[in-house]
């Protein structure tokens, strides 16, 4: 029988206690989640990686005030978007998020027709300007919750706001992307 991975909370108390190999556990689990929110936030690899990387170096110092019946995923992402705004806001960058997502999006296993790949893309392009034309606490809200599939906590986490606050945000966003090229909200 294999080795089943152990219970996140388990490595945080390990962690807590000091053991580095649990904490490196705890970051491969959510690193990949951690780059994206910082890619979102500073629109570049590199300096996503380096928010990351400084993020987790700071959720380590901090492991020892990080409470036992907190959920953790939320908690790491609020330091990797602080650090990942504070480097973007440093560097005076606007991260361009929609179209950028859209080149990593997963693609579907089936093959569309040339016709309906054209249109697909036509539209996909019309929705990422649209997009990229909200005010940017509007766009961070749309690109969280449904480019990267968060929940509305792990938004809120992630552009260090209130859960309500995301909610008002994704619904001003979208009544005006549906005035402006008519997505539909259901």
């Amino acid at each position: 029988m294999g080795d089943r991975p152990l219970a996140e909370s388990t490595l945080i108390r390990r962690a807590q206690r000091g053991d580095r190999g649990a904490y490196e556990k705890l970051m491969e689990r959510h690193q990949t989640i951690a780059f994206r929110v910082a890619w979102a936030i500073t629109g570049s690899a590199s300096e996503a990686e380096e928010a990351a990387q400084e993020a987790f170096l700071k959720a380590y110092q901090a492991l020892a005030r990080f409470g036992p019946n907190r959920p953790f995923r939320p908690w790491l992402l609020r330091i990797v978007s602080n650090e990942a705004r504070n480097r973007r806001v440093a560097e005076g960058r606007r991260a361009r998020l929609a179209i950028r997502v859209a080149e990593e999006r997963r693609r579907d296993d089936a093959v569309p027709s040339p016709e309906a790949a054209l249109l697909g893309h036509e539209r996909r392009q019309v929705v990422l300007k649209a997009v990229d034309r909200l005010p940017e606490a509007q766009r961070m809200a749309i690109f969280c919750r449904y480019f990267m599939e968060l929940s509305e906590a792990e938004t809120a986490a992630a552009m260090g706001t209130r859960r309500g606050t995301v909610k008002s945000r994704l619904s001003r966003a979208l009544a005006r992307l549906e005035t402006e090229i008519g997505v539909d909200r259901g």
